[in-house]
C-alpha cells in the first residue's frame, strides 16, 4: 500500500488534534539528585564521561547518570551524529508466527513546520563508545502529571547498549528538530535555535526493560521484543514542562492489540542513512503484520517502509477502540534491504517501564520538593 503526502499530512493533523494542551508547572532540574560528589561531578563533566572502560561504564538498572554538559550539543555535532543501525535479513518469515515479508512502502517527507503537524516527534542524541549517535523519539503523556509531562518514548538500544554494554551518555531530546524542514539545516553553520527551536532537553533519568539490558544486542534476537525505553527530561530553565513547551504529548496504549486488528499504523522518524540525510522528518503508513525474532518472546509488529537507520525509536501510532490515535510501538529493527521496519508491542513490561519513570518524579509534579 503506497502512502501519499495527503494521507501522511491528514494522519499527522489527526494525531496533533488529539494530543492535550498543557498548564503551568515548575520543578527542580534534578529532583532525585545524582549522588555524585562535587569533585567527581567536575571530573565527569571535563573528561570523565569519555571513559568507556568496563569499570567506568554503568550498566545495571538504576545506574543511569546524565548530568548536563553546557554547550555539548551544538548544531554541527548533532548533524555529525550517526545511527545505531539494527538490521536483519529481509526474509525471516520462517520464525514462529511471522507473516510474509511486506512489500516496501515509500517513506514520505513530513510537511513542515513539524510543530504544526506532529509536534510530539523529535530526535534523540547520545554519546556512545563509537561517538555521537542519533535516534528518534516521541513526547508522551505522564499519568502523574496531566498536561505537564516531561516523558519521552524511544527505543531501548538508544539509551542502553544491551548485553555486554551499559547506559549511553549525554542523552538529549530535541522536539521538532529542524522544524522548517530545510535540507542540510543541521550543518555546522546552522544556528542552534533553527535546528532546535523548542530547546535541547537533557534526560535526567532513563528506564528500559531488564530483558533488553540482559539480552539486547546489535545482532538481533531475544532482546528486540523489549526494545523500548522511557526518558524523563529536565524542564527547560526549571520553569516549564516539555508538554507545555511544545503544546502536546501523545497517549500510550498498553493493551497489546493484535496486528490483525490494526487496520493502519503510521510510523514517524528521522532516517539518517542514504538516501536520507537525517535532517528531515519522514513517515510511512501501512497495515502491520507479525514478526517473530524468537520462539519464546512476544511477537513484534512489522510494516513495509523504506526508512533507514536514525528512525530507531520513532513512534508508531494506531487508532484505538474510540478512534483516537495512540502510541502502540516504536521502531526497533529494519531489514538490510531497507524495505521494512519492526517494533515491539507495548504490554505489561512496557507499562512497568513507563510507570517506573513516572512514579520516580511524581513528588515534584504537584509543586513539591
Amino acid at each position: 500500500m503506497s502512502t501519499s503526502r495527503r494521507t501522511v499530512r491528514t494522519t499527522a493533523l489527526s494525531i496533533a488534534a488529539l494530543l492535550v494542551a498543557a498548564v503551568a508547572f515548575c520543578a527542580l532540574s534534578d529532583p532525585k539528585g545524582s549522588g555524585a560528589s562535587p569533585d567527581s561531578l567536575k571530573a565527569w563533566l571535563s573528561e570523565g564521561w569519555q571513559d568507556w572502560s568496563a569499570g567506568a561504564w554503568r550498566s545495571k538498572p538504576g545506574e543511569f547518570y546524565n548530568p548536563t554538559i553546557k554547550g555539548h550539543w551544538g548544531s554541527g555535532r548533532m548533524s555529525d551524529s550517526s545511527d545505531p543501525d539494527r538490521l536483519m535479513a529481509n526474509d525471516v518469515s520462517g520464525m514462529k508466527v511471522s507473516d510474509p515479508v511486506p512489500r516496501p512502502v515509500q517513506a514520505v517527507a513530513a510537511a513542515p513546520p513539524y510543530h504544526s503537524t506532529v509536534p510530539v516527534v523529535g530526535k534523540v542524541f547520545f554519546d556512545s563508545p563509537n561517538g555521537p549517535m542519533v535516534c528518534s523519539g516521541t513526547a508522551v503523556q505522564d499519568p502523574a502529571a496531566p498536561g505537564r509531562s516531561n516523558l519521552v518514548w524511544t527505543a531501548g538500544h538508544c539509551v542502553h547498549k544491551g548485553a555486554r554494554g551499559g547506559w549511553f551518555r549525554n542523552i538529549v531530546f530535541v522536539p521538532s528538530y529542524n522544524n522548517e524542514g530545510l535540507s542540510g539545516a543541521g550543518g555546522a553553520e546552522a544556528p542552534l535555535d533553527r535546528v532546535a527551536p523548542f530547546g535541547t532537553w537533557w534526560a535526567d533519568w532513563a528506564e528500559t526493560a531488564p530483558q533488553w539490558i540482559s539480552e539486547g544486542s546489535s545482532a538481533g534476537g531475544d532482546g528486540y521484543p523489549f526494545d523500548f525505553a522511557v526518558l524523563h527530561v529536565r524542564p527547560a530553565a526549571g520553569t516549564t514542562s516539555l508538554e507545555e513547551a511544545i503544546g502536546a504529548a501523545a497517549p500510550v496504549r498498553f493493551d497489546v492489540p493484535a496486528a490483525d486488528t490494526l487496520t493502519t499504523t503510521s510510523v514517524w522518524g528521522y532516517p539518517a542513512v542514504k538516501p536520507f540525510g537525517g535532517e528531515t522528518m519522514f513517515s510511512c503508513q501501512d497495515r502491520p503484520g507479525r514478526l517473530s525474532v524468537s520462539r519464546n518472546k512476544p511477537t513484534m509488529y512489522r510494516i513495509g517502509c523504506t526508512m533507514t537507520g536514525g528512525s530507531s525509536g520513532g513512534g508508531w501510532f494506531a487508532p484505538g477502540p474510540g478512534g483516537s490515535m495512540s502510541l502502540v510501538s516504536n521502531t526497533s529493527i529494519g531489514s538490510k534491504a531497507h524495505t521494512w521496519l519492526a517494533g515491539p508491542p507495548f504490554g505489561k513490561q512496557a507499562k512497568k517501564v513507563y510507570r517506573t519513570v513516572s512514579n520516580r518524579f511524581a513528588a515534584t509534579k504537584t509543586g513539591g520538593l
